[in-house]
């Protein structure tokens, strides 16, 4: 299967000594640009249901809070800091959605009680904004 479905114009020596025989192109026949935009279409749509779920989790993650535990002292600073893996755990223990911690990404530095606010990108064109509450153990 081809990785990515273009079409291209190159020379007949370098189609017929590299790109044939290593299978990194085929003929242009009609049948294959009939087959190759069937296959454009399904990824169109594939892309677009994805795009869809993203907009979906965005709308449920940015309509409550996430509530993280933390120890802390006295004054609110806490003992260490809170990191994208906690947010991740949080967002799974109250939504049951599991995140990828890479997708996350805290504008700044929760290192005591409070409120915050996370981007979590969720696609290329999706980024909901996670609410979270820090408190005392």
């Amino acid at each position: 299967m081809l990785e990515e479905d273009r079409l291209a114009d190159v020379s007949d020596g370098y189609a017929r000594n590299y790109l044939l025989p290593k299978k990194l192109a085929i003929l242009a026949t009609p049948e294959a640009v009939k087959q190759m935009g069937k296959r454009a279409e399904a990824n169109r749509q594939k892309r677009e249901e994805q795009k869809k779920k993203a907009e979906e989790l965005s709308e449920k993650l940015s309509s409550k809070e996430v509530i993280i535990k933390a120890d802390a002292g006295e004054e609110g600073k806490l003992f260490g800091s809170v990191t994208t893996m906690d947010v991740a755990k949080a967002v799974l223990d109250t939504f049951g959605e599991d995140i990828d911690k890479k997708k996350i990404n805290l504008n700044e530095h929760i290192k005591t009680l409070g409120e915050y606010i996370a981007s979590v990108k969720l696609h290329a064109d999706v980024v909901a904004h996670l609410k979270i509450r820090v408190e005392k153990k």
